[in-house]
This record gives C-alpha cells, sequence and structure tokens, in this order.
C-alpha cells in the first residue's frame, strides 16, 4: 500500500498565516482526480463573533466568479446558442455602430476586448452599473491587447443572461447544481469568513466584497460567487479531465501578456512570479480572486489545488514580505510535498 503524503510544508504554510493573512482558510489538494489534502484552518473572523472554518465552509469568491461564469459561456457556446468569435451586437443592441461592435465572446473571455478594467463605486452609486459597463470607452481597440477587465465580465453576465433568458443564479444551479450561490441566506452569512471593514459597510460578512457587485444586488459575472474548495476543484476538474466542448480550447493561449498569458476565463502560468510559483508547469491554468482565494491546475501532473481566504480582514494593503506570498508559498509546498518537482 502507497504511503500518503504527510503534506508538511503545506501545513506549516498554513499556520504560518493564521492571525496574520487570514483568520481562516480551507487548502484542497486533488491529484489524479483523488483529494489528497484537505483542511481547515482558523475562524471566520477575529473578534468574539468568531466560529470555526470547516472544509465545506463557503467563502466569498471574488474573482474565481468569472470561472464559473465562463464555464456557463463555454457550455452555452458548445451547445451552439451563443457564438464564440460572432458579432454580438443582436445580443447588445446598445454596441451597434459603436467602437464595442468588434467585440466577441472569445474577446471578452481573453480580457482583450480593450475594456476597461473596472470603475470605481464611488463614482458609480447612482448610476446603473450594468449601464456603466455596457457604454465605458474602451482603452483599446478590441483584440489589440490584454486588459484584464471586470467590466468586461459584468457584460458577459449580460450577454448569458440575455442570450439564454435566464437570470445568472439560474443559470448557475443548471451548470452547477446547489453550490455555489449568490446572495447566501441570512442564517449561513456568521459562518461565512468575513473580508474586509471597508468603512463603507463596515465589517463585510455573508455580502460580496466587490463593490460593484454589491451595487448590483450581489449577482454579477466578475464576482458575487460563495463557494467552497469543493465547488471550485469540481468546476476545476472539468478542465483537467476537459469533459465538455471548448474545455481544451479555454486552457490554451488565446491572448499574450508578458505578466500572465490568457486562455478563456483561465489565466495561464508566464513565469515563476505569478501566485502557482515556480514548480508548477508552465500549461499550468489558474486564477486568483482579490479576498485570498485562489486555484491553480497542472495538467501535465494531473494535479490542481484550491486555496481560499479571507486575506482582506486585516485590510487590502498586504503587509510587507520579506519572501514569496501566501499563495505561492502554498503552491511551491503542494508540490514539493507530494514530491513531483
Amino acid at each position: 500500500m502507497t504511503k500518503r503524503p504527510a503534506f508538511n510544508r503545506v501545513e506549516e504554510v498554513m499556520h504560518s498565516g493564521i492571525g496574520s493573512e487570514f483568520t481562516g482558510a480551507v487548502a484542497r489538494i486533488e491529484h489524479r482526480g483523488r483529494v489528497v489534502f484537505e483542511r481547515a484552518y482558523g475562524t471566520t473572523r477575529n473578534d468574539r463573533f468568531a466560529k470555526p472554518v470547516y472544509c465545506d465552509t463557503r467563502f466569498d469568491l471574488a474573482s474565481l466568479t468569472k470561472l464559473f461564469i465562463a464555464t456557463i459561456a463555454l457550455r452555452l457556446a458548445g451547445e451552439r446558442r451563443l457564438e464564440l468569435d460572432g458579432p454580438l451586437p443582436d445580443v447588445v443592441p446598445e454596441w451597434r455602430d459603436t467602437p464595442h461592435e468588434a467585440i466577441t465572446l472569445r474577446m471578452l473571455l481573453a480580457h482583450n476586448s480593450g475594456m476597461n478594467s473596472g470603475a470605481d463605486y464611488r463614482a458609480i452609486l447612482n448610476e446603473n452599473v450594468e449601464r456603466v459597463a455596457l457604454t465605458a470607452p474602451l482603452l483599446a481597440p478590441p483584440g489589440e491587447r490584454v486588459l484584464y477587465s471586470d467590466l468586461g465580465f459584468i457584460v458577459l453576465g449580460v450577454v448569458l443572461e440575455r442570450a439564454a433568458r435566464e437570470s445568472l443564479a439560474a443559470l448557475l444551479r443548471t451548470f452547477f447544481g446547489a453550490s455555489p450561490v449568490f446572495r447566501p441566506r441570512a442564517r449561513e452569512r456568521p459562518r461565512i469568513p468575513a473580508t474586509e471593514d471597508d468603512g463603507w459597510r463596515g465589517r463585510v460578512q455573508g455580502f460580496v466584497h466587490d463593490e460593484k457587485a454589491y451595487l448590483m444586488g450581489g449577482a454579477a459575472g466578475h464576482a458575487g460567487l460563495f463557494g467552497s474548495a469543493a465547488d471550485v476543484a469540481a468546476m476545476t476538474s472539468a478542465y483537467l479531465r476537459t469533459s465538455f466542448p471548448l474545455a481544451s480550447e479555454a486552457i490554451a493561449e488565446q491572448a499574450y501578456d508578458p505578466v500572465l498569458r490568457r486562455g478563456l476565463g483561465w489565466a495561464l502560468k508566464t513565469n515563476d512570479e505569478n501566485s502557482c510559483g515556480r514548480w508548477l508547469h508552465r500549461s499550468s491554468f489558474g486564477h486568483t480572486g482579490f479576498v485570498g482565494t485562489c486555484v491553480w491546475a497542472d495538467p501535465t501532473r494531473n494535479l490542481q489545488g484550491v486555496l481560499l481566504t479571507n486575506n482582506v480582514y486585516f485590510g487590502r494593503e498586504a503587509p510587507l514580505e520579506t519572501g514569496p506570498s501566501l499563495r505561492i508559498r502554498y503552491y511551491e509546498a503542494m508540490v514539493e510535498d507530494l514530491n513531483l518537482r
């Protein structure tokens, strides 16, 4: 019988972050389709209202939401309900006879649509965020270069809802079942790790941290999902297995960027300074979320690691670090503990 790895390095990394880099976390590692490690750490917050974190605790997934929304888009495209490279003005008539008219679904997914990265919530408090996203001036011609864009994925959410004639929440249930969810129920909120005290809403817990998604009622294409490490791993496994049309295309380079290449929805390892660290193969694909969430998968090793934390609890300005980030330390430790370097 093969002895299971002890994951001593991973444990050391995770314990080193409790109380300074996060209050609560879940780390999950799958190798060859099997869960080989899953542990929960810490509590939901750092005060008298704290509750323990468990492996099935739902976290604010932040921009990992984009992966779930991208998966829905790719599945609809695989069913020919959307065209990956066709014009969008039939679905987005607001773009007719504008520079946006050349934007395709592929460009939205690859972040090379030319759309602005975001918008300061303080400037749009009294605006319709969907309309802001649809009409914001482009920063570059469509297809010219990578500009990571929340606004692009807000628009993607609009495209999906209009094309399918269903809400994002309904589409999510169709393709992913009962979990993950937008807008957790009130009774669940105290069990969700809190994020930042942002000076606007106070300590945010059980409500989406992202301000634009919050202004949209908590359900948006770029942020808003709450889910467990198992939810993220299940979604990622579909790409490792290439179990649906366009999955292989999604994890291949679609748009080059010297910092972080882009697939369809996914980021692709570009250098050893990416959040996956040094040891994952260049073919690895992943994504991060602002609040402290992350997933990376290495198809050459049939390996994936999910890391969910509430890193912004102690403020969005990360403390000065004398070495690699928690994410890099975690992914490098994962490979080392599995003896896969």
